[in-house]
């Protein structure tokens, strides 16, 4: 999860958010080049007089500057296009879990069991227990195992709200009467905390999300505790 005062991403705890970090990181570099290069520019346009006037109407100069960007744009769009594919990529889910957007809170459904339906509450500050965080625990978190892909089905029944949990990489919006899908795959085990991203009214601030990675034998025992209450 996020540090007070830090400065970069969450720690990736998926392939598509570690797919993400590497892009952002390419991204960067480009923006850090071009930024040098004009900052080099403007410095010498500043420092020296323009001696020769025909390089202002130079073919050669015009082709450059007309190309360069285009090929920039082009090194920078590919690698972004096949990242977006990635992330509409849903095939063979071992999990599917439809989440619904509420005014002000979540509600999760197994679709592949019968009766595995909760909601999902904020935690009060007044009833946190030493070590939880404030405003991002829940009442019942979302379980899924880990290494395993996960189809997510999200909606809302009220307003818009958005389902997103930064660490996975993972945002989509939950629209009333629409039925949105993204996937991920949790590649280590831990707890991942996110937040309702899209302002849906008074208490927006107060409906985190909390999903919960675990091996396969763990999740099971929690999904037969769940069936069983």
């Amino acid at each position: 999860m996020a540090h007070p005062s830090q400065l970069g991403f969450q720690d990736a705890a998926s392939p598509i958010m570690e797919e993400l970090l590497h892009f952002h990181d390419h991204a960067l570099m480009a923006v850090f080049l071009i930024s040098t290069l004009v900052l080099y520019i403007i410095t010498i346009m500043m420092t020296t007089k323009l001696t020769n006037t025909n390089a202002m109407d130079a073919q050669e100069i015009e082709m450059v500057w007309t190309i360069m960007p285009a090929i920039i744009l082009i090194v920078i769009a590919l690698p972004s296009l096949r990242i977006l594919y990635l992330m509409d990529e849903i095939s063979d889910p071992h999990l599917t879990v439809k989440a619904i957007g509420h005014q002000w809170y979540w509600s999760y459904e197994f679709t592949n069991y019968e009766d595995l339906v909760f909601d999902s509450y904020m935690i009060p500050t007044q009833n946190l227990t030493p070590g939880q965080f404030r405003l991002l625990e829940v009442d019942n978190r979302m379980v899924v195992p880990m290494e395993s892909p996960i189809r997510m089905l999200i909606s809302a029944e009220d307003v818009l709200h958005s389902w997103a949990i930064p660490s996975m990489g993972v945002k989509t919006d939950a629209i009333p009467g629409r039925l949105n899908q993204t996937t991920f795959i949790a590649s280590r085990p831990g707890v991942f905390y996110g937040q309702c991203s899209e302002i849906c009214g008074a208490n927006h601030s107060f409906m985190p999300i909390v999903v919960e990675a675990t091996p396969l034998k763990h999740f099971q025992n929690w999904s037969s505790s769940m069936l069983e209450l």
